[in-house]
């Protein structure tokens, strides 16, 4: 709403093109707030449902996920260090 205000203020000032330009732009910032980001983004999640987490881990439907950090073959056992006191 803050940035929809700043470009506001453009519409007051006299020149022409600078009127036009903050109109559309503070219109454009207002509708993407109060229209796209709280209506249309939640109904597109609802209609296309568990598909819109894909490529992710979360669009797996047996919640497996690959090794991170390289291929299975190469990864071998992990290596614990504790820490040492200096001194």
């Amino acid at each position: 709403v803050v940035l929809a205000g700043t470009f506001a203020v453009l519409a007051v000032l006299p020149l022409v093109f600078l009127t036009e330009i903050g109109f559309v732009v503070a219109f454009g910032v207002l509708l993407d707030t109060f229209i796209v980001r709280s209506i249309l983004v939640p109904a597109l999640v609802l209609d296309i449902g568990p598909k819109v987490w894909w490529p992710s881990r979360l669009a797996r439907e047996d919640g497996s996920a690959p090794p991170r950090g390289g291929d299975e073959a190469s990864s071998g056992p992990e290596v614990v260090r504790q820490p040492q006191s200096v001194g």
